[in-house]
């Protein structure tokens, strides 16, 4: 297989390449939060439990090197900062369904599965 670099990044496969983009724990969720509206810096932290601003600010960075967030500042005081997916980073939102609807069939099936060995117990 070929293997491709791209933003320093070393893929051997397309699919690596996908997860090296929008893998891991927050990315995902981020892109999630900004698939219907802007959102400002707070606004993400506050529907994201869990991650820190320091998570948030670095995983926003990497995203909006990526090409799929937009950052924009207004000229304001105090100045306001929004971040929106941009055109390309709209194509990811058939994946993320993707996840989102397995999400659903999986943890249907785990609740299936906690519930036959509640049954098997009795």
């Amino acid at each position: 297989m070929v293997s491709q670099i791209r933003n320093n990044k070393h893929c051997q496969c397309p699919v690596e390449a996908t997860l090296e983009v929008i893998g891991g724990k927050w990315k995902p969720i981020i892109l999630w939060q900004l698939r219907t509206e802007k959102l400002r810096f707070s606004g993400l932290q506050q529907s994201m439990q869990g991650i820190s601003p320091k998570m948030l600010t670095k995983q926003l960075r990497e995203l909006e090197e990526d090409g799929l967030i937009l950052r924009e500042i207004y000229p304001e005081i105090p100045p306001r900062v929004e971040y929106s997916l941009t055109e390309f980073g709209k194509t990811v939102l058939p994946v993320l369904d993707a996840l989102c609807k397995w999400g659903i069939e999986y943890l249907g099936r785990e609740c299936l599965l906690d519930d036959q060995s509640l049954s098997d117990r009795s």
